[in-house]
């Protein structure tokens, strides 16, 4: 698996809409300042969590821990047995 664009692309642009164009039409009002920083600071933290979690199933550091007789029983069912030695 790689890197894809266009998933990349548009999880960015619906992030960056909510975080920087939707808080333009926020209307005048006591908490406006709040409701801006709100959705400016979600957009951020979630498409950053979005995008370490997609880059991290690029390269996994840990794979599957299987053991030995599950692999041996795998090999022997898709016909690429293994003999032990």
């Amino acid at each position: 698996m790689g890197y894809q664009v266009v998933p990349v692309a548009v999880i960015t642009a619906f992030w960056f809409v909510i975080g920087f164009i939707v808080p333009c039409f926020i209307p005048k009002g006591p908490n406006k300042g709040v409701i801006i920083s709100t959705l400016t600071l979600t957009a951020v933290c979630a498409w950053l969590f979005w995008l370490v979690n997609y880059m991290a199933q690029m390269n996994p550091l840990i794979g599957p821990a299987l053991k030995k007789k599950t692999i041996m029983m795998m090999a022997e069912e898709w016909g690429n047995e293994i003999k032990e030695g």
